[in-house]
């Protein structure tokens, strides 16, 4: 079955040992390290399973970031970085430039990494993942973010834009498939077509060859639910017995269903990172267009019998508000520290004898592209996205 959404690839990365060798000088410090090793592989393998859910993503997630968060939270009751935050290199592409990673030896930059691809692993299951916590840590990194690399606020402003929009698509559905009034679906789809024009501007400045795939889904997917605002506003107008400004509703309803057509051919033959999706194979995608020609065809069948009114030149102006059924984001916070992280514990870290160590020198570790399950949903309703 055709995908409905488009989704960039996961962040992928370079494996990490920690091995602080004559740096960890206690048995409890060299356990976290070795707790820090395989909890970090076990989310990694999450991110990949095709039986993971959200809550043993949680687990996963919480079970590394607790021990993580050891090396970046001051343990020696100072306000003074953490001595082991700059101990370690972390490798990790971004999701529009390819495989060529970004590297920083700096815990920050795997904690903000991981964030990151732990909010895309959600979107990739329909669900909403606030990004507070980056926002709160990515001010912290030593070397900013390069334009058009995933910690730029560009790109994260246009994740979170994304997923508010598609948080509410499931909203539409939903109170379609409940046959709720044609004035409320308007106001949500209109809310979510100004979503996607929101995202599609915040990346109108990165570079084409990155951006253009991704710029082309939010187009298309403005004008889809642009669509769906008119078709549904022309319904409200015709109850209203306002059939010509229904009628002109309509048609400009056309008018936005052929372009987000014409949208999804060029968003098919554009290059670019992610999975193509093919939205204009959906029912949902199909039934608009039905819709829209039916309930056309039906006001100027009355208005030709009944109203006699006169079709306007100029497309109503839409300023639609939801009362109610805007989606809001579900807050993330990072778990509490691991209880295995104790000042006393911290003290028997010994940078000065890492130092000494050649072992200790990070090994290049190439980056190898995560190998993502292809989840595709069992049925199409034309209403449920699932």
């Amino acid at each position: 079955m055709a995908h409905w959404f488009h989704r960039n690839p996961l962040k992928a990365t370079a494996p990490v040992s920690f091995n602080f060798y004559g740096v960890a000088g206690s048995p409890a410090a060299n356990k976290i390290c070795n707790d820090l090793r395989t909890t970090r592989a076990r989310l990694l393998e999450m991110f990949t399973d095709v039986t993971c859910n959200s809550e043993i993503m949680k687990n996963a997630t919480d079970a590394y970031f607790s021990l993580l968060q050891g090396f970046i939270l001051p343990l020696d009751g100072t306000t003074q970085e953490n001595k082991m935050r700059f101990i370690q290199n972390f490798k990790w592409t971004d999701t529009l430039q390819g495989n060529t990673p970004s590297a920083q030896q700096d815990v920050v930059f795997e904690l903000v990494s991981i964030a990151f691809n732990v909010a895309l692993w959600y979107t990739k299951f329909a669900s909403r993942l606030a990004g507070k916590e980056k926002y709160v840590h990515i001010p912290r990194l030593i070397t900013p973010a390069e334009k058009g690399r995933d910690l730029e606020p560009r790109v994260i402003d246009a994740y979170i834009i994304q997923c508010q929009a598609e948080a509410q698509e499931v909203t539409i559905a939903r109170a379609i498939e409940l046959k709720h009034n044609a004035t409320l679906i308007a106001a949500l789809s209109f809310e979510t077509a100004n979503f996607y024009q929101k995202a599609d501007h915040t990346l109108n400045t990165l570079e084409p060859e990155c951006s253009s795939k991704w710029r082309k889904y939010l187009q298309l997917k403005q004008h889809f639910y642009m669509a769906y605002a008119y078709c549904y506003h022309g319904q409200t107008l015709l109850a209203s017995d306002k059939c010509g400004e229904a009628i002109r509703s309509l048609q400009e309803a056309e008018k936005c269903y052929s372009r987000a057509e014409a949208l999804c051919k060029e968003y098919r033959q554009t290059k670019g990172p992610g999975t193509t999706a093919k939205p204009s194979e959906q029912l949902f995608f199909l039934k608009l267009g039905g819709l829209i020609k039916n309930t056309l065809e039906k006001c100027q069948r009355e208005n030709g019998f009944i109203y006699f009114h006169k079709v306007p030149a100029e497309a109503p102006q839409l300023e639609l508000k939801a009362s109610y059924g805007l989606a809001e984001p579900i807050l993330f916070e990072l778990p509490p520290l691991s209880e295995q992280c104790t000042a006393e514990v911290y003290a028997t870290f010994d940078l000065t004898k890492g130092a000494k160590n050649d072992k200790a020198k990070p090994k290049e570790e190439e980056v190898k592209p995560m190998k993502e399950p292809d989840l595709k949903p069992q049925k199409d309703t034309g209403c449920v996205i699932s």
